[in-house]
């Protein structure tokens, strides 16, 4: 059994095939990570074992472990029992991806999936999921990459995984406009099209959030001052227990029609607000480049 050990920080990353687990390793090396892609999950507490015994010199491991490791894929759930049982710590990133991304990056890779031996690519990837449903709930970060870029991947895992916030606690405020869907990995979804929308006056119907009409506009009014003062209460009330509970991110969605103008102010302002209670925010606005004029 493996013995407990405080300064060793695990990290168990699995996911859909093509989903980005490659590029997260690479991000996870640099900022100081030692990581082991495809390892076999009957060397897991091995691994673990050799951390423990450098005694410092490993302080943070990154494990890849996924289909690619075929039936021996199976043993990880008795392996993550064994740390369980040595009362060692981990956390569990998941990546994912749409059908349709992840059929469009195999295409453009020319790489072939994991189980496409058996099955078409398109079916293998629907395989793949249901294999992984389980392991998918029991993760601590869930993050799909179907609209985000390398950059934004980078940024969002340094924020998770860089740097220690408050109580190891990291934010992610998202905007977006509903006419182009809900982000499909948020933990909380607000909807503020109930607010004063800037769109109906000329002069800001081609600005967005971020121009100081809009952002003034938008705050001087008293259902969104009402609105902000409520909901940074909620937010004050529920981050200790996610906390408590052992979550370590929270992906906050903010949605307005179009994601121009109303959640793009309201994920500034909840970031800023955030941050100043010392949590590490990270703020991403999904859709408002879109309307965005080059200067």
């Amino acid at each position: 059994m493996v013995e407990k050990s405080e300064g060793l920080r695990i990290l168990i990353i699995t996911g859909l095939s093509g989903a980005g687990k490659t590029q997260t390793v690479n991000c996870l090396e640099d900022i100081g990570y030692y990581c082991v892609d495809n390892l076999p999950p009957a060397l897991l507490t091995k691994f673990v074992e050799l951390g423990i015994q450098s005694e410092g010199k490993i302080d943070k491991v990154a494990l890849v472990m996924d289909a690619r490791g075929g039936d021996f894929f199976l043993d990880l759930s008795r392996a993550l029992k064994e740390l369980e049982q040595g009362h060692l710590q981990y956390q569990i990133l998941f990546l994912e991806a749409s059908d349709e991304v992840l059929v469009r990056r195999f295409k453009e890779s020319r790489r072939k999936h994991p189980l496409s031996g058996r099955w078409r690519l398109l079916e293998a990837i629907q395989i793949e999921k249901t294999m992984l449903e389980e392991l998918r709930g029991q993760a601590n970060v869930v993050i799909d990459t179907s609209n985000t870029s390398s950059r934004e991947l980078r940024e969002k895992l340094i924020s998770l995984y860089g740097k220690q916030s408050l109580n190891g606690f990291s934010i992610n405020v998202v905007s977006f406009g509903y006419k182009m869907g809900i982000p499909l990995d948020s933990d909380l979804v607000i909807d503020v099209r109930f607010l004063p929308n800037p769109f109906y006056d000329p002069v800001m119907k081609t600005m967005t959030g971020m121009d100081p009409p809009v952002r003034d506009y938008v705050m001087k009014s008293t259902v969104t001052q009402a609105f902000n003062r409520r909901f940074l209460s909620l937010l004050k009330y529920l981050i200790p227990h996610y906390i408590k509970e052992g979550k370590t991110n929270l992906a906050l969605s903010i949605g307005c029609t179009g994601g121009q103008h109303r959640s793009v102010v309201l994920a500034e302002h909840i970031s800023q607000e955030l941050n100043e209670m010392g949590y590490n925010v990270l703020v991403k606005h999904r859709d408002y480049a879109r309307f965005k004029v080059e200067e």
